[in-house]
């Protein structure tokens, strides 16, 4: 039984809810099952002293033989039905997890990034680890059912050998939940907490990864180290205040059950000595006694699995009921494919505005880098239309107005620090697997040397974030997988930094020619690429103050030809 990933739970607690809604099928048969397998359980000591009663009487070969076949059934039934029932609700426990993994990721991972104060790293925790625990709610339920049925056979048996048995094991178990429910409070916030500073800490671990090559760089991978062993050594002292609570909530649990199945068991001796029960329902009460600690144990940790639960779905609806950023349109972009900037106003740009017709290759010289990185940012859509003035169209179409979808699938913005993923040359030029470029996208980036210098060819594997891979052929690498993308409008931001200056003229005409007749902006300061546009914007301070052809700027502008010129 599903539910409809339209329906969004806006707190911890409607979480568990769907959780619990759209998984009832299997959460059904699973209580069937174990509770038949806690009635087994049960029944094994009740059935023990019926035989010793019976046999006692009538001592019959054929009673005995009986006897046996009934604990053989007993026993069948407890294994096929333990087997076959957490079967059924680890498989549900496990897809639910899976759910709310891809539903975590889904909303890091959207276009429009989410008013969420959590760093990537936190993200990536609730999307595992709470994700999990939310899920554990699966089989938590069932148990918690089945181990009431085991308590309630248990009482129910004692009481038909004496009442008082009965009644002491119904006021205890109540007694037992009424202490420990009150502990578990203090168990559901310190796992909030704890679960809070690790992701802190995999956020920092997330954070020094990146940063790994620039602070080997300047030598202050020592101080980064210093920094996230004080954010894990807070996230081990909450994990040990977590074990600690834990521990002395379970040893109160374990304390509360011998209690009582000791009282169960010295009552029940005390009736038998005194000869209100019989030698048979000694043995099933001392049976039941021994039995119903397993049950009781189980039944007294699941306020606990249900507090951690309710933790990690709170956590999650933190990334899940956060609001967008800004929120786009629906509209989609009209049948041209050209791109205008109108008096934008953000950062260091101030009243930018030109137009890059629909097919036309055109180059911004920003002479600021800030300014560069602000009109890159801008035209991704890392900026909210509404958090920059002026406006930018699509096919004639406010981005504003646009569907973020419909952008992405006719404007492509290539990062100027593309990230290298684990895997081929082949999945990071075209992850999709549905490019028909891609041989023209390694041919223009140059990537061809690469390619060639491993017998797997396209298929040579890829480290995380590239790391057997020089900075020249990763972003060499990232260059081709623009290309390959084939997008309608691409704009590209400094995509020949870290090559030579051959190199980097074989990349210029490689791109000019792969992208003739489809709208491109480059947003670079190097010649190569300056000089195969159509014609050069000069970007400086703040506002578009030239536009020629590269080699007019370099006969007739003193101050652009000493910014481009090597």
């Amino acid at each position: 039984m599903t539910t409809p990933d339209t329906q969004r739970p806006r707190t911890g607690s409607g979480i568990l809810r769907t959780a619990l809604r759209r998984n009832v099928g299997a959460m059904a048969w699973g209580t069937l099952l174990m509770g038949l397998y806690q009635a087994g359980e049960t029944a094994f000591p009740i059935a023990l002293g019926l035989i010793v009663e019976h046999t006692m009487r009538h001592r019959s070969l054929e009673a005995l033989g009986l006897s046996v076949a009934a604990l053989a059934v007993i026993i069948t039934t407890v294994s096929l039905s333990w087997r076959f029932g957490m079967r059924i609700l680890q498989k549900a426990n496990t897809t639910e997890a899976h759910r709310w993994r891809v539903r975590v990721a889904g909303a890091g991972l959207q276009p429009v990034a989410r008013d969420v104060d959590l760093k990537s790293g936190e993200v990536l925790t609730v999307a595992t680890e709470d994700a999990d625990q939310t899920a554990d709610i699966i089989e938590v339920v069932p148990l918690l059912i089945s181990s009431l049925v085991a308590v309630l056979i248990a009482a129910v048996a004692l009481g038909l050998a004496d009442p008082r048995l009965g009644l002491l094991v119904i006021v205890g178990t109540v007694a037992i939940l009424s202490v420990l429910s009150v502990m578990s409070r203090r168990i559901g916030s310190s796992t909030r907490e704890q679960q809070a500073r690790v992701a802190r800490a995999g956020a920092k671990v997330a954070d020094l990864i990146i940063g790994l090559r620039p602070l080997h760089g300047f030598g202050g991978n020592h101080a980064a180290f210093r920094s996230y062993r004080r954010v894990s050594t807070d996230a081990r002292r909450q994990a040990v205040t977590v074990a600690r609570v834990n521990g002395v909530y379970a040893g109160t649990a374990l304390a509360l059950n011998a209690v009582l199945a000791a009282a169960v068991t010295l009552t029940a001796g005390w009736l038998a000595f005194e000869g209100r029960i019989t030698i048979g329902e000694l043995v099933t009460a001392v049976g039941l006694a021994q039995f119903i600690m397993e049950p009781l144990k189980l039944f007294s940790e699941m306020p606990k699995y249900v507090m951690m639960a309710r933790a990690s779905a709170e956590r999650m609806a933190l990334v899940l009921t956060a609001a967008p950023v800004t929120t786009p349109g629906s509209a989609r972009p009209a049948g041209g494919a050209d791109l205008e900037v109108d008096c934008v106003r953000h950062g260091a740009l101030r009243e930018v505005r030109f137009k890059v017709a629909a097919g036309e290759f055109v180059a911004v010289a920003a002479y600021q880098p800030r300014a560069a990185a602000d009109l890159a940012a801008v035209l991704a859509l890392n900026v909210p239309p509404d958090a920059y003035g002026g406006t930018v169209r699509l096919g004639g179409r406010d981005l504003a107005d646009l569907a973020v979808e419909a952008v992405r699938e006719r404007l492509l913005v290539n990062p100027y620090d593309g990230e290298i993923f684990a895997g081929t040359l082949r999945s990071n030029i075209d992850p999709s697997g549905t490019s028909r470029t891609v041989p023209e996208a390694v041919e223009a980036s140059m990537l061809t040397d690469v390619v060639a210098l491993h017998r797997e060819g396209l298929d040579h594997a890829v480290r995380d974030r590239g790391a057997n891979l020089s900075g020249g052929q990763r972003q060499r690498l990232s260059l081709a997988r623009a290309l390959a993308a084939d997008a309608d409008v691409l704009v590209l931001r400094d995509p020949t930094t870290a090559v030579d200056a051959v190199t980097e003229q074989l990349i210029a005409r490689g791109v000019a020619e792969l992208r003739r007749g489809r709208t491109t902006l480059v947003i670079t300061s190097s010649p190569a690429l300056l000089d195969v546009a159509d014609r050069v914007l000069v970007l400086d301070d703040g506002v578009v103050t030239a536009e020629d052809t590269h080699r007019r700027l370099l006969a007739t502008d003193e101050e652009y030809r000493l910014a481009v010129t090597r």
